[in-house]
């Protein structure tokens, strides 16, 4: 059997992409910083490719200052401009400024909940979902989970956190394990 009979599908069309998935995919992640940039990721991704998203993301990095929190909160629309202009990032203005306004609802949730991990995690008790999926076409885009996790960040301000990009963030951060049986990451 070839790696690519046993390796999830979507990871083999691009080397980035086979190292995304053997590296980080699924992999459990609990530290706010990491996951502020899952969740700009996954809504910049919105329509596009992963490939894309992963291609741009040292540019994302550096446009949005590392992810530091308290810096991004600072900042608003009118920076969107020279995002645009300097940086290898999406070019969607509303993308962009969203990164913003996630800042300051994700402070608002570290403040609410001890740590952007706490407020994203409750939704699965902690722990990831282990699926048991045995070919591509049965993973799910979102899920009753993803749903409350996307109502419950578009009623503290978040933007760009639909039930799907929820779903993609859970799969990316490793709160559902999504490797198909057989994938040797698996774990």
């Amino acid at each position: 059997m070839s790696d690519h009979d046993t390796t999830c599908a979507w990871a083999m069309n691009h080397p980035l992409e086979r190292e995304y998935h053997d590296q980080e995919w699924g992999v459990p992640v609990y530290d706010d910083t990491v996951l502020f940039e899952f969740i700009t990721l996954e809504g910049a991704q919105a329509g596009l490719s992963w490939i894309t998203i992963l291609k741009k993301r040292e540019g994302y990095r550096v446009a949005f200052e590392g992810y530091d929190l308290q810096v991004l909160a600072q900042y608003d629309e009118a920076r969107v401009p020279y995002i645009i202009e300097h940086f290898d990032v999406v070019k969607h203005k509303g993308k962009i400024a969203s990164v913003y306004s996630n800042a300051r609802a994700a402070i608002a949730l570290q403040q609410e909940y001890g740590s952007l991990s706490n407020a994203l995690w409750q939704f699965v008790d902690g722990r990831p979902i282990v699926n048991h999926w045995h070919s591509m076409g049965e993973v799910p885009a979102a899920t009753e989970i993803s749903k409350a996790m996307s109502q419950f960040l578009k009623k503290r301000g978040f933007k760009f956190v639909g039930e799907t990009i929820c779903y993609a963030f859970m799969q990316a951060v490793g709160m559902v394990n999504d490797h198909l049986e057989g994938c040797p990451q698996r774990t």
